[in-house]
């Protein structure tokens, strides 16, 4: 059989099963066994598909019909200018957080000492110490070691581990001394502990409560790191979150409360609240 017809198979056959975009999950399981880009495709759909790839995507096409996101299922997964090493044992990197790092290298100033809190796969502060034009330190801190070495596999394979530090830490805890810090950013859990249950098959079943569940209000940890914000970060220093399309007037207030200046709310790409910063004065 050749690639055109797996393709065409494939994509048919998740449709009917209900996978979300089941052509683009076709095409790019394809490009994956072909190692190749999904927008080079055209060049191979005319060869024959050998019986061990053809066992590959049947192993992967029953993966996805049981609901395990395509991009576990590829092993990786593009974030920004990075390939990322991508499983269970962290958050899957979206869009929206590429967002997130754009507001950040927008601030950052030569020699800041940056921290991204629950760092998951890396993909924040791998970002920001590949894409800064000044010199700084970059840290990734998580309370998960399986995170942190899915991390340091991705520092490792993206030719950043001398560039970024890894810190195996609950939240902000282990800092013994005060004002070391120019920037936390983080994309904390901020879902609702009582919605986590009604979550999509995909994200409930195969990512990480750990990394999803923000308490009763999904605010538990926005109160936690601006808290400690205020004795680690030097003055002057900044936080950015990523936050819940409908989180933005509770998180300014929290902010507001702490006392923090400069509080913005932005909105990512589909028009919703999804950005918060603020500046300790």
């Amino acid at each position: 059989m050749v690639w055109r017809d797996v393709i065409a198979k494939t994509g048919a056959y998740l449709e009917a099963k209900g996978v979300d975009s089941p052509v683009v999950a076709a095409e790019l399981l394809a490009a994956r066994l072909l190692k190749t880009g999904r927008g080079m495709l055209g060049n191979f759909v005319g060869r024959e598909a050998d019986e061990r790839q053809l066992e590959a995507m049947r192993r992967a096409m029953a993966r996805l019909t049981a609901g395990e996101p395509v991009q576990y299922v590829l092993g990786e997964w593009d974030f920004r200018s990075l390939t990322l090493k991508c499983d269970r044992r962290a958050l899957i990197p979206r869009p929206e957080t590429e967002g997130l790092v754009s507001r950040v290298l927008a601030g950052l100033k030569s020699g800041d000492v940056v921290i991204d809190v629950g760092t998951g796969t890396g993909a924040i502060i791998l970002s920001l110490a590949q894409e800064s034009k000044t010199p700084g330190v970059f840290i990734g801190s998580d309370v998960s070691g399986d995170a942190l070495a899915l991390a340091k596999e991705n520092a490792a394979r993206t030719g950043l581990a001398d560039k970024v530090k890894f810190l195996a830490m609950d939240g902000l805890d282990d800092f013994d001394e005060p004002q070391v810090l120019d920037v936390i950013v983080s994309n904390p859990p901020y879902v609702k502990a009582a919605v986590c249950d009604t979550l999509d098959r995909s994200v409930r079943d195969f990512e990480p409560r750990l990394a999803l569940d923000g308490g009763p209000e999904g605010l538990d940890f926005y109160d936690r790191y601006l808290g400690d914000a205020l004795n680690l970060l030097k003055p002057g220093g900044r936080v950015y979150f990523e936050i819940g399309e409908d989180q933005g007037p509770a998180v300014r207030k929290l902010m507001e409360d702490y006392g923090f200046g400069q509080i913005a709310i932005e909105r990512d790409y589909a028009g919703h609240d999804r950005y918060a910063s603020a500046t300790l004065e």
